[in-house]
């Protein structure tokens, strides 16, 4: 006899299918994650509560930041929020902001990125 799925018994399955990167495979680790942001905010964010934001391939996903950051910087994240920055439209000033997506990685207490050196 077979026992249905609650909906959220469906829902870790899928999760649990889509693990692996899509953009991993086909770009290297260097493709993934183009380049840290560093603003004010950023700053205050990396000092507070340990976070860091990242400029990421316009097709990445969470696994696929994850995995990257594992190989070039050496630590293992505790959780990676994604974000799709919009277009900033051009009101009567000549500059324009492009929409990109943006990876904001939090680490553990005792591990810290160097992105100075």
């Amino acid at each position: 006899m077979c026992i249905p799925m609650t909906f959220k018994q469906i829902l870790q399955a899928r999760a649990k299918k889509n693990v692996t990167g899509k953009v991993i495979k086909k770009v290297s680790p260097y493709g993934v994650i183009l380049w840290p942001i560093i603003t004010e905010k950023t700053h205050k964010q990396q000092e507070a509560t340990n976070k860091y934001s990242f400029k990421v391939h316009s097709d990445a996903n969470k696994s696929d930041v994850k995995q990257a950051i594992e190989f070039l910087y050496k630590v293992h994240p505790d959780g990676i929020n994604i974000v799709n920055v919009v277009y900033k439209w051009r009101n009567q000033r000549k500059l324009v902001r492009k929409s990109y997506k943006k990876a904001i990685v939090t680490l553990p207490k005792k591990e810290k990125i160097e992105l100075w050196s």
